[in-house]
């Protein structure tokens, strides 16, 4: 193995969000310590949001205190807004993310605003963050299919990375959201966006709702692509994304990318025990085709 692509874990974030029953802060400190063991080193922890919208990441800065999270520059948190900056500056967050989407009508329901006000609301949190040295990723969501809209051309999610680009984001997360799209899709979107941000920036967001999430993301890396995101067990699914499946799962894609031949620094048993404990600590079923042939291994 002699290239690397780099897999960021999103599930104690995305994977959880959406979780119908409540999640000790315990369990989430434990999948956090798993996926450390397993060799992860970049991850999602939670989200500085309304806990309101979002109540299972109402206990972010608990999770990241119990962690060691402070100062760690692979450990990411979203914010939605000033305040949540301050939260994530204050229990030391390294790197932050900032969310929009590429349709009106989703960016509508999920933030409360038009993709064109939410690039205007987050550009002084982006300026903000890189003051203080923090790594911003910039996602962007539904990049090929809106659930209230329908589909999104690729030039609109171009417009969406070059803002977001032009505002300072080291990196561009390009976020599937409904989980339907097929690799030629996948291609059309990727192609558009790397005219103007160079693919070593971009970052491939997969949900795996019609099982395409491996298929896409084998074609993201067969296009260049090196940053690609998934949540052990598959965990996820979109509180403002009716029918959305969870994530491609880690274990999926580290035997996909370890079989191509690429490293990933991750241990594929270690990943089936983040799995094991989804199931057996939160009550969550891994959903992944990996954890079923070798998740009781």
């Amino acid at each position: 193995m002699t290239e690397a692509v780099t897999i960021v874990e999103v599930g104690p974030r995305d994977g959880l969000q959406a979780q119908p029953g409540a999640i000790a802060t315990e369990a989430r400190v434990r999948l956090v310590a798993l996926l450390r063991e397993a060799g992860v080193e970049r991850m999602e922890i939670g989200a500085f949001v309304s806990p309101s919208r979002v109540p299972r990441m109402a206990d972010t800065g608990d999770v990241m205190e119990a962690t060691g999270s402070r100062g760690r520059p692979g450990d990411m948190v979203l914010v939605a807004n000033e305040r949540g900056l301050d939260q994530a500056l204050d229990r030391g967050a390294r790197a932050i993310a900032v969310f929009t989407a590429a349709s009106d009508a989703f960016a509508q329901r999920n933030i409360g605003c038009t993709v064109d006000a939410s690039l205007e609301r987050f550009a002084p949190i982006v300026s903000r963050a890189r003051a203080e040295g923090l790594f911003v990723r910039g996602y962007i969501s539904t990049v090929t299919d809106c659930p209230y809209a329908g589909p999104v051309a690729p030039a609109a999610v171009a417009e969406v990375a070059q803002a977001l680009d032009a505002m300072g984001c080291a990196e561009i997360a390009l976020g599937e959201t409904l989980g339907k799209a097929t690799p030629n899709r996948i291609a059309a979107v990727i192609g558009a966006v790397s005219e103007i941000v160079p693919t070593d920036r971009i970052a491939a967001h997969f949900h795996d709702t019609y099982g395409m999430g491996v298929a896409n993301v084998y074609e993201a890396v067969r296009l260049g692509v090196r940053t690609v995101d998934a949540a052990a067990g598959g965990l996820g699914g979109c509180p403002f994304a009716p029918g959305a499946a969870g994530n491609v799962a880690t274990e999926d894609v580290v035997y996909l990318l370890h079989g191509l031949g690429y490293r990933t620094g991750i241990d594929l048993d270690g990943i089936l025990a983040a799995a094991r404990f989804c199931q057996s600590g939160m009550g969550i079923a891994p959903t992944s085709r990996v954890f079923k042939a070798l998740g009781g291994r």
